[in-house]
């Protein structure tokens, strides 16, 4: 499991470490790609083969799912991680995500987020206040 906040800033070369956490859990080759809220998604490659599979099997004809399809599928990108544990992303996802040289990577379970460190802390701060309202509506439908 992917779990846990590690911040860490980009080299001369715009490479970054992997924290060391997740470096056993996803492999030598990611999946990195547009996520949402503003962050990139990593996937271990046996995760985004889930991932995709699930997002190939949806229809063509409703416009959401193509345009859903596109975002993900079109901007992923597999990337080799070096043997000291570094990674480049590519600078399409780098700007789309604003990443400059401070980043955060969360791990959310079966995926690893990564943000600029800004971007995330104004994320961060924002569903902090909300964290009871979410609670209440997750525990109505029963998931907590």
């Amino acid at each position: 499991m992917l779990i846990g906040e590690y911040k860490h800033t980009l080299d001369d070369k715009k490479r970054i470490s992997l924290p060391i956490k997740f470096r056993s859990q996803v492999g030598k080759k990611i999946i990195v790609t547009h996520g949402l809220d503003g962050c990139l998604f990593l996937y271990p490659q046996s995760e985004w083969k889930k991932i995709s599979e699930k997002l190939g099997s949806l229809g063509m004809g409703a416009a959401d799912t193509r345009g859903f399809n596109r975002y993900m599928l079109a901007s992923a990108v597999e990337i080799g991680v070096d043997s000291v544990g570094r990674i480049l992303i590519p600078e399409t996802l780098r700007i789309t995500s604003q990443i400059k040289d401070k980043v955060v990577f969360t791990g959310v379970y079966n995926r690893v987020e990564i943000w600029d460190e800004k971007v995330w802390e104004a994320y961060k701060n924002k569903v902090v206040k909300s964290a009871d309202q979410m609670a209440e509506k997750l525990g109505e439908i029963g998931a907590i």
